[in-house]
């Protein structure tokens, strides 16, 4: 199963620990991508309260499975419903006494599509010290095709990737806060797990700062080629652009590294 999707990045400055403030950001943004056409509308990492982890026991949410339900993930779900499009993103989750950095993508029907907790802890930012690692990878099919999830540090770990590369995923969805002065591997990044798992991968990062860690944006998507088909700079911006993944197929026929593959050697 595969189509054509809308894709819009919501690249933002997260205020940190301010909820509300980034809140009422994204739901501008959301609206405009709908304005758009657009499908899907991906937001950054921790977009609702940036790095501030140590304030997880009052930001922190239990994750919402529909707009019924009460917190910020149940006001992202509202959002997706109002306007009738896909939107994903990275939130603090309260579960059972432990704090997540947790992807919730919620349907045009307000309703949970998956949630991935980001499995690989980024020690620079001090995550382990406050967060609990996911333990599942996300690979799920949506109208355009199996999408798989990650978050930002995920994107050093090829193997998760390719993880879902063959379990046919079409599509990767990364929201990150990726930092100066890592922009070269952010980019260089990007476009190697396009082109080894000949797949689409579209990016969300932040810009703006937290502390002394300046946040450099640079959200792109990348299609199976390796080529970047939008790329942001450094500014608060709405990036949207019509992907068909059925482009997918074609690079895999053409170079099929997936049957030329020898697993049982490494």
């Amino acid at each position: 199963m595969s189509s054509p999707v809308t894709i819009s990045l919501v690249q933002m400055d997260c205020k940190r620990g301010e909820p509300e403030r980034n809140f009422a950001y994204a739901a501008e943004a959301i609206a405009e991508a709908a304005r758009r056409g657009s499908d899907l509308a991906l937001l950054p990492e921790l977009w609702s309260t940036a790095y501030a982890l140590e304030a997880a026991p009052t930001l922190a949410s239990p994750l919402a499975h529909d707009p019924s339900e009460e917190g910020w993930f149940a006001r992202l779900a509202a959002l997706a419903a109002h306007h009738g499009l896909y939107v994903g993103g990275s939130m603090l989750e309260a579960k059972e006494g432990r704090y997540y950095n947790c992807f919730a993508l919620y349907g045009p029907d307000g309703v949970l599509c998956a949630a991935y907790r980001k499995v690989h802890l980024f020690r620079l930012m001090d995550e382990e010290k406050y967060l609990a690692p996911g333990e599942q990878r996300v690979c799920l099919d949506l109208p355009w095709g199996k999408t798989g999830l990650a978050i930002c540090y995920d994107l050093r770990f090829p193997e998760l990737l390719r993880s879902y590369a063959l379990t046919g995923a079409r599509l990767l969805l990364i929201p990150a806060e990726w930092p100066h002065p890592r922009r070269e591997h952010w980019r260089t990044l990007l476009r190697a797990r396009a082109i080894e798992n000949q797949c689409f991968v579209a990016a969300c990062n932040r810009v703006g700062t937290t502390g002394a860690a300046s946040f450099f944006g640079a959200s792109a998507v990348i299609d199976p080629w390796g080529e970047t088909l939008v790329e942001a700079g450094e500014v608060e911006t709405l990036l949207t652009v019509t992907i068909d993944t059925t482009l997918v197929d074609e690079v895999r026929r053409r170079i099929p590294v997936f049957e030329d593959r020898r697993p049982e050697l490494y």
